[in-house]
């Protein structure tokens, strides 16, 4: 439903058009700075369209192409105070890399177009358009039908000719390029922003509200992450991650069976993001397992670490799963004390997290016992646990391993307990991390009692990791990432229509941060804001 719950009367002189994008971050956030529904919203796709109406019922809804919908009929002859436009941006991103386009793709390339007819038809005296930054080196393709590329030597080229369009219509144009981070939502989203108006008034660019200079920091994605969504340990099988994914379901949630076993190059990043910020990282940032006890920077105390296996703490990082590194480019792992990094339309945003707990003197005792005692429940749910992890491996003969649940096998001195592997598989995949060379020693790994334990000293104190689990960021997460309220209905739409998890990540992805448009249209149209009449 709408953030705003009462519904407004239709008495404004101007037209608000959204000709929006994905879940309709742009919308949102119109709605954010004027206390008003947009008037007319156009997309071609049934499930942003049933995901726009379900949030802001008041709107008209167009499901047609924007080349079909014809600005004289959609308005009805009203005049049209801001035009919002977020055309197609895929066929401009770089992340296409090297890929050919096809000419059928040619049409989706040119939807800017369709802002000069608005401005021929019906003249919108303030007209905003988002797209990617390399919109501005929108230019002529060069190639075969089935093969086309833009052309190097006229980039740009067709971005200074529309926009010249415009000003033949009478705008005065600028554009710019903002981050998201930069106005309050967890993610650094770069876009190039269009302002173009024919109302005398002067284009106004608004001043960044968080990060240097500003006295706010910027809002982390640690703040969008529901530290209580399940977690499976990067050491489980197949078979594993498919009874892990059973018993979740059986317990009520949807869960996907995790892919295992994972990729090198996810294996790589996981290594990194656990290298770089959890053991090399004087201050982690930290979830201790404790009830009442928030994430928060290892710069706060820990808490105190009590007996019956509430002492684990979590350390964890971001890694982005999908697209490949370039050639001497690091593995690809966030902090998860920063923004979010750009959302997508696939799933590309992993959580990995390391589980401490304490190393005593003497070696590793686990929570509050011997290690050779039974381990401490660790549960998936519950007040007592942010996030599903415990998994003990073992790594000789026939012993496969087994649930934290059941207690820790005999410790030999082959050292084939669980922190063990967990060194392996860091020292391996440090091998590869640029960071790093394979010949120089790890300086985390230190040996007690002839076992390899990875450690890391919090307010000195050691502790050990005993296990690295991960998942994919949720839904939920990621459109809090972009800044959209939890009010937002994201899982269904207009008629009770299910949105599947595909269908709701892809809207996100191409969802504009809603803060982009707050304060694009604070700073422009104010005077768009809903009227109070006094009875």
């Amino acid at each position: 439903m709408s953030i705003y719950s009462q519904l407004l009367l239709d008495i404004h002189d101007e037209l608000i058009v959204d000709l929006f994008a994905g879940g309709g971050g742009a919308s949102c956030g119109i709605e954010m700075a004027t206390g008003r529904q947009v008037d007319v919203a156009v997309n071609h796709d049934a499930a942003a369209v049933a995901m726009h109406q379900i949030n802001h019922p008041q709107t008209r809804h167009e499901i047609a192409d924007v080349f079909e919908v014809c600005p004289r009929v959609v308005t009805k002859g009203r005049p049209v105070g801001l035009l919002w436009a977020s055309p197609d941006c895929t066929y401009h991103s770089k992340a296409r890399g090297g890929k050919p386009m096809r000419d059928k793709n040619r049409k989706r390339r040119s939807l800017a177009w369709v802002v000069t007819r608005w401005a021929g038809q019906v003249r919108p005296r303030v007209i905003m358009l988002e797209n990617v930054e390399e919109f501005a080196d929108w230019g002529p393709l060069v190639g075969p039908h089935d093969a086309l590329r833009p052309c190097p030597k006229r980039r740009g080229k067709t971005f200074r000719r529309w926009v010249r369009s415009l000003e033949r219509h009478g705008y005065e144009v600028e554009w710019r390029e903002l981050r998201a981070c930069d106005y309050g939502a967890p993610t650094i989203r770069k876009r190039l922003f269009v302002i173009a108006r024919c109302d005398g008034e002067p284009i106004v660019w608004p001043e960044p509200t968080h990060g240097p200079g500003t006295g706010r920091r910027y809002r982390s994605a640690a703040e969008c992450i529901d530290w209580d969504e399940p977690m499976l340990s990067i050491f489980a099988t197949r078979e594993e991650a498919k009874e892990w994914a059973r018993a979740h379901r059986r317990s009520g949630r949807k869960m996907g069976t995790p892919v295992r076993p994972l990729a090198d190059a996810t294996m790589r990043r996981i290594a990194r993001g656990v290298k770089r910020y959890v053991l090399k990282d004087p201050k982690p940032f930290i979830v201790p397992n404790n009830t009442g006890n928030a994430p928060h920077s290892a710069s706060r105390p820990v808490p105190t670490v009590t007996g019956g296996g509430r002492n684990i703490l979590v350390a964890p990082a971001l890694a982005h799963i999908g697209n490949g590194e370039r050639e001497g480019q690091a593995p690809r792992a966030m902090d998860i004390r920063e923004p979010l990094n750009t959302v997508v339309a696939s799933p590309k945003h992993a959580l990995v997290a390391a589980f401490l707990t304490q190393n005593n003197a003497g070696g590793y005792t686990g929570p509050g016992r011997d290690l050779r005692d039974p381990s401490g429940t660790v549960l998936s749910t519950g007040s007592h646990h942010s996030l599903v992890a415990a998994h003990i491996q073992r790594d000789f003969g026939t012993s496969t391993g087994h649930e934290a649940t059941r207690p820790l096998g005999t410790i030999t001195s082959e050292g084939g307990g669980k922190a063990a592997l967990v060194a392996s598989f860091l020292s391996s995949y440090y091998g590869t991390d640029q960071d790093q060379s394979a010949a120089d020693p790890l300086a985390t790994i230190t040996t007690k009692d002839r076992h390899s334990l990875v450690t890391v000293e919090i307010d000195g104190s050691a502790y050990v990791i005993v296990d690295i689990a991960i998942r994919m960021l949720q839904p939920r997460e990621l459109y809090r990432a972009q800044g959209f309220p939890d009010s937002y209905v994201i899982d269904r739409g207009a008629g009770g229509r299910r949105l599947t998890k595909t269908e709701q990540v892809r809207m996100c992805g191409n969802s504009v941060p809603p803060h982009f448009a707050a304060a694009l249209v604070r700073a422009n149209a104010p005077e768009l804001a809903a009227r109070t009449i006094a009875a």
